[in-house]
Protein backbone atom coordinates (compact mmCIF):
# COMPACT_ATOMS: atom_id res chain seq x y z
CA UNK A 1 0.00 0.00 0.00
CA UNK A 2 1.34 3.47 -0.85
CA UNK A 3 2.09 5.72 2.06
CA UNK A 4 1.49 9.44 2.40
CA UNK A 5 4.34 11.90 2.00
CA UNK A 6 6.44 12.97 4.97
CA UNK A 7 7.14 16.56 6.01
CA UNK A 8 10.00 17.18 3.59
CA UNK A 9 8.03 15.60 0.76
CA UNK A 10 4.96 17.73 1.46
CA UNK A 11 7.01 20.91 1.30
CA UNK A 12 8.74 19.77 -1.89
CA UNK A 13 5.46 18.65 -3.45
CA UNK A 14 3.77 21.95 -2.66
CA UNK A 15 6.61 23.87 -4.26
CA UNK A 16 6.40 21.63 -7.35
CA UNK A 17 2.62 22.05 -7.63
CA UNK A 18 2.88 25.82 -7.26
CA UNK A 19 5.49 25.90 -10.01
CA UNK A 20 3.24 23.83 -12.28
CA UNK A 21 0.40 26.24 -11.58
CA UNK A 22 2.63 29.17 -12.52
CA UNK A 23 3.64 27.50 -15.78
CA UNK A 24 0.07 26.50 -16.64
CA UNK A 25 -1.15 30.03 -15.96
CA UNK A 26 1.61 31.53 -18.12
CA UNK A 27 0.83 29.13 -20.95
CA UNK A 28 -2.82 30.21 -20.78
CA UNK A 29 -1.96 33.92 -20.68
CA UNK A 30 -3.21 34.18 -17.12
CA UNK A 31 -1.74 35.43 -13.84
CA UNK A 32 -0.93 32.75 -11.24
CA UNK A 33 -2.67 34.90 -8.62
CA UNK A 34 -5.98 34.13 -10.37
CA UNK A 35 -5.75 30.47 -9.31
CA UNK A 36 -6.25 29.37 -5.72
CA UNK A 37 -4.71 26.08 -4.64
CA UNK A 38 -6.93 23.94 -2.42
CA UNK A 39 -4.83 21.24 -0.74
CA UNK A 40 -7.14 18.25 -0.41
CA UNK A 41 -6.32 17.01 3.08
CA UNK A 42 -9.02 14.36 3.35
CA UNK A 43 -7.76 11.20 5.12
CA UNK A 44 -4.61 13.07 6.11
CA UNK A 45 -3.75 13.68 9.77
CA UNK A 46 -3.72 17.00 11.59
CA UNK A 47 0.08 16.76 11.71
CA UNK A 48 0.26 16.45 7.93
CA UNK A 49 -1.97 19.51 7.61
CA UNK A 50 0.38 21.37 9.95
CA UNK A 51 3.30 20.36 7.75
CA UNK A 52 1.55 21.87 4.75
CA UNK A 53 0.82 25.00 6.79
CA UNK A 54 4.51 25.28 7.63
CA UNK A 55 5.14 25.32 3.88
CA UNK A 56 2.75 28.24 3.47
CA UNK A 57 -0.47 26.43 2.57
CA UNK A 58 -3.63 27.65 4.29
CA UNK A 59 -6.51 26.53 2.03
CA UNK A 60 -7.60 22.96 2.68
CA UNK A 61 -10.31 20.75 1.23
CA UNK A 62 -12.21 18.06 3.13
CA UNK A 63 -14.96 15.71 1.99
CA UNK A 64 -16.37 14.28 5.21
CA UNK A 65 -17.63 16.27 8.17
CA UNK A 66 -16.34 13.87 10.80
CA UNK A 67 -12.77 13.77 9.47
CA UNK A 68 -12.70 17.53 9.04
CA UNK A 69 -14.03 18.34 12.49
CA UNK A 70 -11.47 16.03 14.08
CA UNK A 71 -8.66 17.93 12.38
CA UNK A 72 -10.14 21.35 12.97
CA UNK A 73 -10.36 20.65 16.70
CA UNK A 74 -6.61 20.01 16.74
CA UNK A 75 -5.62 22.93 14.52
CA UNK A 76 -6.48 26.38 15.81
CA UNK A 77 -5.28 28.80 13.15
CA UNK A 78 -7.58 31.60 11.96
CA UNK A 79 -5.52 32.00 8.79
CA UNK A 80 -6.76 28.64 7.51
CA UNK A 81 -9.58 28.57 4.97
CA UNK A 82 -11.52 25.31 4.97
CA UNK A 83 -13.39 24.15 1.86
CA UNK A 84 -15.93 21.33 1.93
CA UNK A 85 -15.56 19.52 -1.39
CA UNK A 86 -17.52 16.30 -0.85
CA UNK A 87 -21.17 15.44 -1.24
CA UNK A 88 -23.01 16.88 1.75
CA UNK A 89 -26.14 15.35 3.24
CA UNK A 90 -28.75 17.77 4.54
CA UNK A 91 -28.49 16.39 8.08
CA UNK A 92 -24.82 17.45 8.14
CA UNK A 93 -25.51 21.03 7.06
CA UNK A 94 -25.39 22.28 10.65
CA UNK A 95 -21.65 21.62 10.77
CA UNK A 96 -20.64 23.83 7.84
CA UNK A 97 -21.38 27.45 8.80
CA UNK A 98 -18.67 28.64 11.14
CA UNK A 99 -16.40 25.67 10.37
CA UNK A 100 -16.05 26.07 6.60
CA UNK A 101 -15.73 29.14 4.39
CA UNK A 102 -16.74 27.36 1.18
CA UNK A 103 -18.97 24.54 -0.02
CA UNK A 104 -18.09 23.35 -3.54
CA UNK A 105 -20.92 20.87 -4.10
CA UNK A 106 -24.32 22.51 -3.75
CA UNK A 107 -26.92 20.84 -5.98
CA UNK A 108 -30.00 20.65 -3.77
CA UNK A 109 -32.46 23.40 -2.78
CA UNK A 110 -33.40 21.75 0.50
CA UNK A 111 -29.73 21.67 1.45
CA UNK A 112 -29.35 25.31 0.41
CA UNK A 113 -32.21 26.36 2.68
CA UNK A 114 -30.79 24.40 5.61
CA UNK A 115 -27.37 25.98 5.08
CA UNK A 116 -28.87 29.46 4.90
CA UNK A 117 -30.79 28.91 8.13
CA UNK A 118 -27.75 27.52 9.93
CA UNK A 119 -25.52 30.32 8.65
CA UNK A 120 -28.00 32.91 9.91
CA UNK A 121 -27.98 31.31 13.36
CA UNK A 122 -24.19 31.27 13.35
CA UNK A 123 -24.04 34.90 12.20
CA UNK A 124 -21.85 34.02 9.24
CA UNK A 125 -21.92 33.78 5.45
CA UNK A 126 -21.07 30.62 3.51
CA UNK A 127 -19.62 30.83 0.00
CA UNK A 128 -21.13 28.18 -2.26
CA UNK A 129 -20.37 26.74 -5.67
CA UNK A 130 -22.98 24.84 -7.67
CA UNK A 131 -21.82 21.40 -8.71
CA UNK A 132 -22.69 20.64 -12.32
CA UNK A 133 -22.50 17.17 -13.84
CA UNK A 134 -21.34 18.43 -17.23
CA UNK A 135 -20.45 14.92 -18.43
CA UNK A 136 -23.87 13.51 -17.46
CA UNK A 137 -22.03 10.79 -15.54
CA UNK A 138 -24.58 8.67 -13.63
CA UNK A 139 -21.96 7.88 -10.98
CA UNK A 140 -21.40 11.54 -10.07
CA UNK A 141 -23.43 14.04 -8.10
CA UNK A 142 -24.26 17.44 -9.50
CA UNK A 143 -26.94 19.32 -11.39
CA UNK A 144 -27.76 18.24 -14.94
CA UNK A 145 -26.77 21.03 -17.33
CA UNK A 146 -30.36 21.48 -18.54
CA UNK A 147 -31.61 22.23 -15.01
CA UNK A 148 -28.90 24.70 -14.00
CA UNK A 149 -30.69 27.96 -14.91
CA UNK A 150 -33.90 26.92 -13.18
CA UNK A 151 -31.95 25.88 -10.08
CA UNK A 152 -30.21 29.26 -9.91
CA UNK A 153 -33.52 31.09 -10.37
CA UNK A 154 -35.12 29.10 -7.55
CA UNK A 155 -32.06 29.57 -5.35
CA UNK A 156 -31.97 33.33 -5.83
CA UNK A 157 -35.73 33.61 -5.31
CA UNK A 158 -35.45 32.09 -1.84
CA UNK A 159 -34.58 33.84 1.41
CA UNK A 160 -30.98 32.69 1.42
CA UNK A 161 -28.96 35.82 2.02
CA UNK A 162 -26.52 33.96 4.26
CA UNK A 163 -25.24 31.78 1.46
CA UNK A 164 -23.31 33.51 -1.27
CA UNK A 165 -23.27 31.97 -4.73
CA UNK A 166 -19.77 32.35 -6.17
CA UNK A 167 -19.63 30.09 -9.22
CA UNK A 168 -19.60 26.52 -10.50
CA UNK A 169 -17.76 23.27 -9.80
CA UNK A 170 -17.33 20.03 -11.72
CA UNK A 171 -15.29 16.83 -11.67
CA UNK A 172 -13.66 15.78 -14.93
CA UNK A 173 -14.20 12.26 -16.16
CA UNK A 174 -11.51 10.20 -14.46
CA UNK A 175 -11.03 7.41 -17.00
CA UNK A 176 -11.67 9.54 -20.07
CA UNK A 177 -8.97 10.70 -22.49
CA UNK A 178 -7.43 14.04 -21.58
CA UNK A 179 -9.19 15.76 -24.49
CA UNK A 180 -12.59 14.74 -23.13
CA UNK A 181 -11.74 15.90 -19.62
CA UNK A 182 -10.60 19.23 -21.02
CA UNK A 183 -13.88 19.49 -22.89
CA UNK A 184 -15.70 19.05 -19.57
CA UNK A 185 -13.74 22.01 -18.19
CA UNK A 186 -14.44 24.05 -21.31
CA UNK A 187 -18.15 23.28 -20.99
CA UNK A 188 -18.14 24.44 -17.36
CA UNK A 189 -16.39 27.67 -18.32
CA UNK A 190 -19.02 28.37 -20.96
CA UNK A 191 -21.78 27.65 -18.45
CA UNK A 192 -20.13 29.99 -15.95
CA UNK A 193 -19.91 32.76 -18.54
CA UNK A 194 -23.56 32.27 -19.47
CA UNK A 195 -24.62 32.34 -15.81
CA UNK A 196 -22.57 35.50 -15.23
CA UNK A 197 -24.41 37.25 -18.07
CA UNK A 198 -27.80 36.02 -16.88
CA UNK A 199 -27.46 36.32 -13.10
CA UNK A 200 -24.53 38.65 -12.47
CA UNK A 201 -20.76 38.33 -12.71
CA UNK A 202 -20.37 38.75 -8.94
CA UNK A 203 -22.20 35.44 -8.44
CA UNK A 204 -20.32 33.52 -11.11
CA UNK A 205 -16.70 34.58 -10.94
CA UNK A 206 -15.29 31.25 -9.71
CA UNK A 207 -14.70 27.86 -11.38
CA UNK A 208 -13.63 24.94 -9.19
CA UNK A 209 -12.23 22.26 -11.47
CA UNK A 210 -9.08 20.24 -11.87
CA UNK A 211 -7.40 17.73 -9.58
CA UNK A 212 -3.96 16.15 -9.37
CA UNK A 213 -4.15 14.47 -12.78
CA UNK A 214 -5.72 17.25 -14.81
CA UNK A 215 -5.38 20.62 -13.09
CA UNK A 216 -3.19 22.11 -15.81
CA UNK A 217 -5.90 21.48 -18.40
CA UNK A 218 -8.43 23.01 -16.01
CA UNK A 219 -6.28 26.12 -15.62
CA UNK A 220 -6.06 26.40 -19.40
CA UNK A 221 -9.87 26.46 -19.46
CA UNK A 222 -10.26 29.07 -16.72
CA UNK A 223 -10.17 27.30 -13.34
CA UNK A 224 -9.89 29.69 -10.40
CA UNK A 225 -9.78 26.96 -7.74
CA UNK A 226 -7.92 23.67 -8.21
CA UNK A 227 -8.38 20.79 -5.77
CA UNK A 228 -5.11 18.90 -5.42
CA UNK A 229 -4.49 16.05 -3.01
CA UNK A 230 -2.18 13.24 -4.06
CA UNK A 231 0.30 15.52 -5.84
CA UNK A 232 0.83 17.20 -2.45
CA UNK A 233 0.24 14.57 0.22
CA UNK A 234 1.12 11.42 -1.71
CA UNK A 235 -0.93 8.42 -2.74
CA UNK A 236 -3.63 7.07 -0.48
CA UNK A 237 -6.28 4.35 -0.60
CA UNK A 238 -9.38 5.18 -2.69
CA UNK A 239 -7.82 8.41 -3.89
CA UNK A 240 -10.15 10.87 -5.60
CA UNK A 241 -8.09 14.00 -5.93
Amino acid sequence: MSVAADSADIRHNLEAVRERIRHAAADAGRRPEEIRLIAVSKTMTAEQVRQAMAAGQHCFGENTVQDARTKQALIDDPSNEWHFIGHLQTNKAKYLPGNFCWLHTLDNLKLAQSLATRAARAGTVLNVLLQVNVAADPDKHGLPVKTLYRFVEDLLAGDMTRIRVRGLMTIGRREAPSAERRRDFSDLRELGNACALRFGADRFSELSMGMSGDFEAAIAEGATLVRIGTAIFGARPAQTA
